[in-house]
C-alpha cells in the first residue's frame, strides 16, 4: 500500500467512472475517454487544472478541507468515498486516524471478560467481535455455531477474509459470493486509508493479493464503503438459506473493533432456522459438557492410580 499511489488510484478510479452526462456536462465529439477529463474535474472543483493534476498525481498533502471537498462534490463521492479522501489527505499530512484514536499496541477486546457476558446476553441472534484485519475475536453461542464453518479446528484466529478469499467453502456459505467479496475488500480499503501504517493490514493483503485473483483485482478496483446495516444471504451447511438484518455497533473503549449483530425478521422462515441452529448449538455444547465430565469421573487405572487404592 504506497500512499501516493493509492491517491492517485482512487481519484482515477472515480473520474473515470462519471460520464460528462452524469456530471451535467457535454461529451463533445471526438472524446477519446468514457469518463472525465483532468480539465472537466478541475473545473467543476474550481481548481486550475495544474493543481488537480498535481492532487492526481498524489501529491495531495496540505490539500485543505476546502479543495477536498470541492474535489468530492465534482466527483460525485458518496459519504464513505468523501471520507475515505480525506483519510488519505490526512495520511499524508502525517495526522492520526480521521474519527478514530490511534489504536494501542497489543490490546485485544476478546480478552475481557465483560464483552463475553455482553455476547452471551444476546440469546436471539448472532453476535461477533471484528477487527479492522477480519479477524473473528469472540461470539455468542449462536455465533459460534453460525460460524463453524469459518472457525473450523480452531487451530487459527478465524479471519472472514481468508475464509472469504481461499476457502472454497466460502461459495457454499454466501450465495451472493461476489457480492460478499466486494463488500469485504471494500471495507479492508477503507480501514487502509484509516490507518496505512496497519502492518497486520499490510500483512493480510499482501497474503490475498498473492494467493486470490479475486480479491488483487477486487482490491485494484479502489472502492471503498463502511458496513453500518443492512441485509445479509447465507447457506448454513446444518440449517440451509437465511436471510438476517445486521448491525455494527463500534466499540469506544477499542477503537477499530466492532460488534455486529445479525437477526432474523420474527415469525420469518429465517427465524426458524435460526431457532434450529440454536437447538444444535445446545445440543453440542451439552455432548461436550457429557463428554468433559465423563473424563473427569473416569477411573484412574494408572499404577499410582491403583496404588493409592489400595
Amino acid at each position: 500500500m504506497d500512499d501516493r499511489a493509492d491517491v492517485r488510484e482512487f481519484l482515477m478510479t472515480r473520474r473515470a467512472r462519471l460520464t460528462p452526462e452524469l456530471a451535467g456536462l457535454t461529451a463533445g465529439p471526438n472524446r477519446r475517454v468514457a469518463g472525465l477529463r483532468r480539465s472537466e474535474v478541475a473545473a467543476l472543483a474550481g481548481v486550475s487544472v495544474e493543481y488537480y493534476a498535481k492532487l492526481e498525481r498524489g501529491a495531495i498533502a496540505g490539500a485543505s478541507s476546502t479543495v477536498l471537498d470541492a474535489i468530492a462534490r465534482a466527483l460525485q463521492l458518496d459519504e464513505a468515498e468523501r471520507t475515505h479522501l480525506f483519510d488519505l489527505a490526512r495520511a499524508a499530512d502525517g495526522v492520526p486516524l480521521s474519527g478514530r484514536p490511534r489504536r494501542r499496541a497489543a490490546k485485544n477486546p476478546a480478552t475481557r471478560p465483560s464483552l463475553h457476558w455482553m455476547l452471551d446476553a444476546i440469546t436471539d441472534g448472532i453476535a461477533f467481535v471484528r477487527n479492522t484485519h477480519q479477524d473473528l475475536l469472540a461470539t455468542n453461542e449462536l455465533g459460534r455455531a453460525f460460524y463453524s464453518p469459518v472457525i473450523g479446528d480452531g487451530g487459527r484466529t478465524p479471519n472472514l477474509a481468508r475464509f472469504q478469499f481461499l476457502d472454497p467453502a466460502s461459495r457454499d456459505f454466501y450465495p451472493d459470493w461476489d457480492v460478499f467479496a466486494e463488500m469485504c475488500v471494500s471495507v479492508m480499503r477503507a480501514e487502509a486509508g484509516r490507518d496505512p501504517h496497519d502492518k497486520g493490514l499490510h500483512d493480510l493483503v499482501g497474503e490475498l493479493s498473492t494467493r486470490s485473483d479475486a480479491f488483487r483485482t477486487l482490491w485494484g478496483a479502489h472502492n471503498v464503503r463502511t458496513h453500518g446495516t443492512g441485509t445479509k444471504r447465507f447457506n448454513h451447511p446444518i440449517v440451509g438459506e437465511m436471510t438476517f438484518a445486521y448491525e455494527e455497533l463500534a466499540i469506544t473503549a477499542d477503537p477499530g473493533h466492532v460488534v455486529l449483530v445479525y437477526t432474523a425478521e420474527p415469525g420469518s422462515p429465517s427465524a426458524e432456522r435460526l431457532q434450529l441452529l440454536a437447538n444444535w448449538a445446545a445440543s453440542q455444547r451439552e455432548a461436550e459438557q457429557r463428554g468433559a465430565a465423563a473424563v473427569t469421573n473416569e477411573p484412574d487405572t494408572s499404577e499410582a492410580g491403583r496404588a493409592g487404592g489400595r
